[in-house]
């Protein structure tokens, strides 16, 4: 009893043991079954067990022991074969989802027989990120300078690049303080102690600065003093990680040293330029006004242009009209001629019957006398028609002499309405002649009121542009005085 007791307390007490252990441990046994899990692995699971189920669907700490340590691989032939032949703690990496874990497998044997296997879990995400960290550490010392100080202002260690920057070797700056690289006025200022004290309040101080390295020799470098806090807070060092400038600053100098050798000149040039822009300005301001006036009169112009080409076009349409009374007058005076002419046959042919009638009446009064006192009567009617006969005769002499003038007024009229027809049809053509000049001269003179319209928006367009130049040669002296006074800054 008393050795069963013995036995058994060992075994309780190893397993208070386990459960007391920070450390993250699991036992299984030969076929992999897990039989035991510790409080602190038993709460790294739980932890994790949102990210697992995502990975892992079936996932339950609670139902963990009594489970197989399959549930954690997607190939679990791979992970038994590799366990099944394993002599000696294994250490491996697995990732679940998001999760990374470090493992340390142990075997367990009895009597040179395989009893089981002890599995130590960790987190692997504090591992992974020292070694982030580390790396970075590695790409800041390969390009930056870098100094440790405690807080007395004592170098504890520098780098190559530091080293280099300096002119020093390890073994001269070690144990030294930092006030050795800084000129000895600025040592012995208060800027220098308020500096130091801002440090140890935990304040980091980066700017640009100005250090002395080895043989006087002046270094400029731009970086930061960093305060290193431990974890109850105290500061325990002072690291700086700096950037040698020194030749970007010369070349700041330089260039405010051209700029203020060059300033005066530069200034000159731009006053002779904003002289000349204004100057320009206000010529092309007048040209705008000339130009613009001119547009205006080339544009009244082109009105009465179009004016006169539109009385033209009346014009050449009012002779058009006349012209074609004209010719209808003419036909109307060939036609009471051919009427007069043949009026002339007509007299003829009276006169013809008159001389027969004369003849006949002569041939009846002989008669008539022949007869004696019988032909009485009919001498008097012969008498009556040779007189009648003589009427008619005058009247037809009278008839040819009205028909002569009527005639004659025909041709005189006939000419007349020549003269005028040949008269309208010289101003026709010359109207013709006249509105097609004057159409041809409205559109040119529409031409150059558009032109000069466009010319006054080109010379407006140029003072526009006079006076953006203007802007700029201002900006430019502007610019050029920022510079100066950002080269000052710069080089302080």
């Amino acid at each position: 009893m008393l050795g069963f007791g013995k036995i058994d307390q060992k075994i309780i007490n190893r397993a208070n043991a386990l459960d007391a252990l920070r450390t993250n441990v699991m036992v299984a046994d030969e076929k992999f079954n897990i039989v035991y899990m510790n409080p602190s692995v038993t709460n790294l699971m739980r932890n994790a067990e949102a990210a697992l189920k995502k990975e892992l669907p079936n996932f339950s700490v609670d139902r963990l022991i009594g489970s197989n340590i399959d549930i954690f691989h997607k190939n679990p032939q791979h992970q038994r074969r590799m366990l099944a032949t394993l002599n000696k703690p294994h250490a491996a990496t697995i990732r679940v989802g998001p999760l990374v874990f470090d493992l340390l497998v142990t075997p367990l044997e009895s009597d040179g027989r395989r009893t089981g296997y002890v599995v130590e879990w960790a987190d692997a995400a504090a591992r992974l990120q020292n070694l982030d960290y580390e790396a970075q550490l590695k790409a800041i010392h390969r390009s930056q300078a870098v100094v440790e100080l405690n807080v007395d202002g004592r170098i504890v260690d520098a780098n190559d690049n530091f080293l280099k920057s300096m002119g020093y070797s390890r073994e001269e700056v070690r144990g030294q303080n930092h006030s050795m690289f800084v000129e000895p006025d600025y040592r012995a200022g208060s800027e220098y102690a308020a500096f130091w004290e801002k440090l140890r309040r935990g304040e980091y101080q980066a700017a640009q600065f100005k250090r002395i390295g080895k043989n006087g020799k002046v270094i400029w470098i731009e970086g930061a003093y960093n305060p290193i806090f431990d974890d109850k807070g105290k500061i325990t060092k002072i690291v700086k990680f700096a950037t040698d400038v020194t030749a970007q600053v010369t070349l700041l100098g330089d260039l405010k040293s051209l700029i203020d050798k060059n300033f005066g000149e530069i200034n000159t040039a731009i006053g002779r330029s904003k002289s000349q822009a204004s100057h320009a300005n206000s010529a092309a301001g007048d040209a705008a006004d000339n130009v613009s006036t001119v547009a205006a009169g080339a544009g009244e112009l082109a009105s009465s242009v179009d004016e006169i080409a539109q009385s033209m076009a009346k014009s050449r349409s009012a002779a058009d009209s006349v012209f074609a009374r004209a010719e209808e007058a003419e036909a109307c005076t060939g036609r009471l001629t051919r009427a007069a002419q043949a009026m002339n046959g007509i007299v003829a042919l009276i006169q013809n019957i008159a001389g027969q009638i004369n003849l006949l009446a002569l041939n009846a009064t002989i008669e008539a006398a022949r007869a004696g006192d019988a032909g009485r009567g009919f001498a008097v009617v012969a008498s009556e028609v040779k007189n009648l006969a003589n009427q008619a005769a005058r009247a037809t002499e009278q008839i040819t002499t009205e028909i002569d003038g009527v005639q004659g007024s025909s041709r005189e009229v006939a000419a007349a309405l020549d003269a005028i027809r040949e008269a309208v049809h010289s101003v026709r053509e010359l109207v013709t002649t006249s509105a097609a000049a004057v159409e041809e001269q409205s559109a040119v003179t529409r031409g150059i009121s558009t032109g000069m319209q466009r010319a006054a928006q080109a010379v407006n367009t140029v003072s526009s542009n006079i006076n953006g130049i203007s802007g700029a040669v201002d900006a430019v002296e502007g610019a050029v005085e920022k510079t100066r006074q950002a080269a000052e800054v710069l080089v302080r």
